[in-house]
């Protein structure tokens, strides 16, 4: 009996020496230092190259997969403009920005589109979640008749 006792005292001594040689991830330090006024030092969000690349690859795959949608992709971005920007008020809540465009489809046709990028809303917290709706495109009104949930 003595020697399973110590053989796990000696257990449960190793467990609390390795846990405290480590230390914590260091993304977790990242999130939680990363400024709440990010969007604020870059004000032209609305036009950067990996959120409108993101908005031309889901469109994509809703073309795809959306039946009766016509098969065609989006090729240009005019008159991009922030049209709404809510700061997190805490380290819980999310930053939103509300942007507003004129898309071209491949179709020669323009399309009025509403987008909305959001801070830390990625899988698992991690990175930037981009939500979009065009005209005529939101076959199941996930955002409402003419896209007004991201008005």
């Amino acid at each position: 009996m003595k020697i399973i006792a110590r053989r796990a005292l000696v257990a449960l001594a190793s467990v609390f020496c390795l846990g405290a040689t480590y230390a914590p991830a260091q993304a977790a330090d990242i999130i939680a230092t990363a400024p709440s006024s990010h969007y604020e030092r870059a004000p032209q969000v609305c036009a950067q190259g990996w959120v409108l690349s993101r908005i031309s690859g889901k469109f994509r795959y809703q073309v795809t997969h959306v039946p009766n949608l016509p098969d065609v992709g989006l090729v240009d971005f005019r008159d991009i403009r922030q049209k709404r920007y809510e700061p997190a008020r805490s380290e819980s809540e999310i930053t939103r920005t509300y942007c507003e465009a004129t898309a071209y489809t491949s179709d020669g046709r323009r399309h009025a589109m509403w987008y909305l990028i959001e801070d830390r809303a990625g899988f698992a917290g991690l990175g930037h979640n981009v939500e979009f709706c065009l005209v005529n495109f939101d076959r199941w009104k996930v955002y409402n008749g003419r896209c007004r949930v991201l008005r």
